[in-house]
């Protein structure tokens, strides 16, 4: 079973070395055949070329029409011939306008031609022609260029390329939500054990606070105790809910956010200036599982109050926006860069010396996940503070 892991490392990187052998073969199989392709246009210009020159070498009694036929066979190569001093006398297969003379083309022709005269100086080298009009030695140059064919097989590799990229891709998102759906199960798996495992001391506890009242000890100092066996109570509640869907209910955010706020406060540094901000006090429902919610806001107010190392001002206010109800966390904390805004929120992100990088991640979850809302950064600047902001539609 120890060597499980192992095996799947092995195998993935099996299908991804085999997956780039056939790539590297099919390319290199491609390449050979554009070289192939190449030279056997160039024969075929070569034998062009020899057709054109005996044609026009032919005495009148003598029979060209295999010279002819060749010359006119040629329906997908561009070609310009052009005399010996670089006027261009004759084109073909190339998008201008038919006419007998360069010069009776329109000037918009006439660039066209030269342009892709140009190109074709550049790409092959000509075929020289010699032949006799009369009395006087002609010679001419046969420039061409690929065929659009050869042109598309040149990007056939780049298209292949870009296929393996995307293949790679799917590959590695596959591997990627397998591995974190295998993470996912067992911080699920962990915490409902730790959850269970809560529920043993927890039933001995409440037995110890129902001594201490039987032992007639300070009412005060019980309800605190039973305070805190709540709390435990209820985070073992929320260790349990992990991995399964939630049930929501109809709740005012407002007391609901006032209630978690007021808890951590009431345990939180003298030197922190807490701010609870509505509006009017009126009630704005949601459907909220009060457990997870609770544990949204207690996450957001103790990372606040680390960014401000203890010291500070923290606020927060629950207002209504047309249909959304609208939570701003604030702080007067050590702020972050922009970049940092979205990272925040990924598993094992975290910027504490001590801390496993879950408490945002969870949080994000809750609300985006379970509760079908938004939570985000709306703003922060370095050295004065940042706001989070949860989103949650009401319900009226």
């Amino acid at each position: 079973m120890n060597n499980l892991p192992t095996s799947k490392i092995l195998i993935k990187w099996a299908l991804i070395l085999a997956s780039f052998l056939i790539v590297t073969l099919i390319l290199w199989n491609t390449n050979q055949f554009f070289k192939k392709f190449k030279y056997e246009e160039r024969i075929k210009m070569e034998v062009l070329a020899t057709a054109y020159q005996n044609f026009n070498n032919a005495d009148l009694d003598i029979d060209v029409s295999l010279e002819e036929k060749i010359i006119q066979s040629n329906s997908s190569i561009p070609m310009i011939i052009t005399m010996e001093n670089g006027d261009i006398e004759r084109w073909a297969n190339l998008d201008v306008v038919n006419a007998k003379k360069f010069t009776a083309l329109t000037p918009d022709d006439r660039v066209y031609l030269s342009r892709q005269l140009k190109i074709m100086k550049e790409e092959n080298e000509p075929l020289v022609v010699h032949f006799q009009s009369g009395n006087v030695d002609i010679t001419q140059n046969i420039y061409y260029r690929d065929s659009d064919l050869l042109n598309k097989l040149r990007f056939y590799p780049l298209g292949l390329l870009l296929i393996l990229i995307l293949f790679g891709t799917i590959i590695y998102l596959v591997f990627s939500s397998n591995k974190i759906a295998e993470q996912n199960k067992l911080w699920a798996g962990m915490a409902k054990e730790t959850a269970h495992q809560i529920g043993t001391p927890l039933s001995s506890l409440l037995g110890w606070v129902a001594l201490l009242r039987m032992e007639n000890t300070s009412e005060d100092i019980v309800k605190e105790i039973e305070k805190d066996v709540s709390r435990l109570n209820i985070i073992a509640d929320r260790f349990s809910k992990i991995g399964s869907i939630p049930k929501l209910t109809k709740h005012d955010i407002v007391a609901e956010t006032d209630k978690a706020f007021d808890y951590i406060k009431s345990r939180s540094f003298k030197q922190i200036e807490f701010d609870f901000i509505t509006e009017n006090n009126e009630p704005i429902f949601v459907d909220l599982n009060l457990q997870l919610y609770s544990w949204v806001i207690e996450n957001l107010v103790k990372n606040a109050i680390d960014a401000m190392a203890g010291k500070g001002e923290l606020s927060i206010s629950v207002s209504r926006v047309n249909s959304t109800a609208v939570v701003l966390v604030t702080d007067s904390g050590k702020g972050m860069h922009k970049r940092m805004f979205k990272k925040i929120f990924e598993p094992g992100f975290t910027t504490k010396k001590r801390g496993w990088g879950l408490g945002l991640s969870l949080t994000h979850r809750i609300i985006n996940d379970y509760h079908k809302g938004k939570i985000y950064v709306k703003k922060s600047e370095i050295g004065k503070g940042t706001t989070f902001a949860i989103e949650l539609k009401v319900v009226d």
